[in-house]
């Protein structure tokens, strides 16, 4: 019996370039790259002969199997055809956040290895002359590579070095499913950033899973709003190429631009953070002609407000509002299905991805019954084996039968569905009182002069800790006093023990590439600030 050209053979590899190079085979004429006017930049034909082009390339560079490359490049066909070389190579690539400059970007070089650094467009060019000059602390840098940028003293061009060895007889051997494809450092709240690897078997086959049980096919288009050195990023790049479909490339999110490429480039699904969502509705960019052409619209990253997500349902008539968990060490953990009711979809997470099982344990490890809260572990086939280098926090994040440790405090219904409540390094520890403070910064985020808010613990002698709460405020609006946040949440029905004790404003959240706030780094900020001041 004939396969179907527009689905993979069930024994088909499990590897990006043997998707890649099955449709370039297949159907090479279709669509793989959009941009954000809606504008064909690469075919699957093109995908696959540019890919291979660039893997040639870094090859003759000195690339082998098992090296890391690392890569700082904005969502842009540049970054999926060198996610894919890489990959050809029987390489590693290591995402950088574009955020990222020098003193951020070194330790983690140090950490991984990594042999080249790939750097680009021209606005970060900058980070290539930093690390040019930092070269001598990263011992296994070998390069750096510009990538649609101006030429940098003492750095390369992958642009030459395509020219040079397009179509030159430099073997690619085929990666196998058991390579490590990826390298992620956690962009988690924690302070202290944790190397995952991950190979092809892991991730892959979650994202084959997850695209079967979504009904992605060749005719959709696939915009992500996330960034793709952030997982839920390349969740959808994993996602797309399986399905053989069109990814539409917004480099870089604001809420304008995002509204835009919604609009011109109609795309099928949206994978969006809670944070890009709030931002455009806030702006008035969404409506109803503008989202007309999703089938679904995606949020993960940070809890999603109930209202925010029925705003969005509302506007999407003919769509589906979705809500997936994940993180770094296991892609997609959970998420709610196009068919499950709307109770479900816009109030939790949904039920385990396929190959993923969820239990929810209590302070002294005892498994609790549904409707309970405690820290959710996971396991399952695309659960990382461990830390890179890192035995320490590979003993802590599992447990001693071989559950990954999340760190997230959850709760499951009867039906499986999971609800993410908050994370347990995040809990105050007010005299003895353990306070999670999700849902009071939820009915905070509610008042109106309150663009972000977050609380967070500042030390007390007597206590321990004390709650602060920190506020960026919306624009043109006068900054509240204490008391009267006070009387908001005593109108809102907020518990006493849950109210906050200091409050600090400041100017700019610390946030994630998925725009969660950074807790850590705000409290360092805001505990630093308070020294400086008395010093004064």
């Amino acid at each position: 019996m004939s396969h179907h050209p527009d689905r993979l053979p069930t024994d088909h590899p499990q590897t990006l370039a043997a998707w890649t190079r099955h449709w370039a085979g297949s159907i090479p004429e279709r669509p793989a790259l959009i941009d954000e006017r809606g504008q064909i930049l690469l075919t699957y034909g093109q995908l696959a002969a540019r890919s291979e082009g660039l893997a040639r390339g870094l090859i003759r560079l000195g690339i082998k199997a098992g090296d890391v490359v690392a890569m700082q490049l904005p969502n842009t066909s540049d970054f999926v055809t060198l996610y894919i070389a890489i990959g050809m190579c029987r390489a590693t690539a290591q995402p950088i956040h574009m955020s990222y400059r020098r003193a951020d970007i070194a330790p983690l070089l140090r950490h991984s290895g990594a042999i080249i650094m790939l750097v680009g467009p021209q606005e970060n060019s900058r980070t290539g002359d930093e690390l040019l000059l930092a070269r001598e602390q990263i011992p296994s840098l070998r390069a750096v590579v510009t990538i649609g940028a101006e030429r940098i003293a003492g750095a390369l061009s992958i642009d030459d070095l395509v020219a040079d060895v397009a179509h030159a007889d430099i073997p690619l051997v085929p990666p196998q499913t058991d390579d490590r494809f990826v390298l992620l450092y956690t962009s988690g709240t924690t302070a202290q950033p944790k190397g995952v690897p991950a190979t092809y078997r892991h991730f892959l086959g979650n994202a084959a899973l997850s695209a079967e049980v979504l009904h992605l096919d060749g005719e959709m288009r696939l915009l992500s709003a996330a960034p793709f050195t952030h997982l839920y990023g390349l969740f959808t790049v994993h996602m797309a190429l399986y399905a053989g479909a069109a990814m539409v490339l917004l480099p870089s999110f604001t809420p304008a631009g995002l509204a835009d490429a919604l609009r011109s480039a109609r795309p099928t699904t949206l994978f969006a953070a809670p944070a890009h969502i709030a931002a455009c509705l806030a702006q008035r960019l969404l409506d109803a002609s503008v989202l007309s052409s999703l089938r679904f619209a995606m949020t993960s990253g940070s809890l999603c407000p109930a209202p925010l997500a029925a705003a969005m349902q509302e506007l999407m008539p003919q769509g589906r509002f979705i809500q997936l968990w994940g993180m770094s060490e296991l892609q997609a953990g959970t998420f709610t299905r196009l068919e499950d009711p709307a109770a479900v979809r816009l109030k939790t997470a949904g039920r385990a991805s396929p190959g993923t099982e969820l239990r929810i344990a209590g302070a002294g490890g005892e498994i609790l019954a549904s409707g309970r809260e405690g820290e959710l572990q996971v396991r399952g086939t695309s659960v990382f084996a461990g830390y890179l280098n890192n035995i320490a926090a590979n003993a802590a994040a599992f447990t001693a039968d071989g559950w990954f440790r999340t760190g997230d405090l959850a709760r499951l219904d009867a039906d499986g569905n999971l609800t993410i409540t908050g994370r347990s390094k995040e809990l105050i520890n007010r005299g003895g009182v353990k306070i999670n403070p999700t849902d009071t910064e939820l009915v905070l985020s509610k008042h109106p002069a309150v663009q972000q808010c977050a609380l967070i613990p500042v030390p007390d002698d007597l206590l321990g800790e004390k709650i602060c709460c920190a506020i960026h405020l919306r624009p043109g609006c006068q900054p509240p006093t204490l008391a009267e946040l006070l009387a908001w949440l005593r109108q809102q029905g907020v518990s006493k023990i849950y109210w906050p004790e200091r409050l600090e404003f400041v100017e700019a959240m610390p946030l994630t590439p998925t725009r969660k706030i950074i807790k850590a780094k705000l409290a360092a900020n805001i505990l630093g600030r308070t020294t400086a001041s008395a010093a004064a």
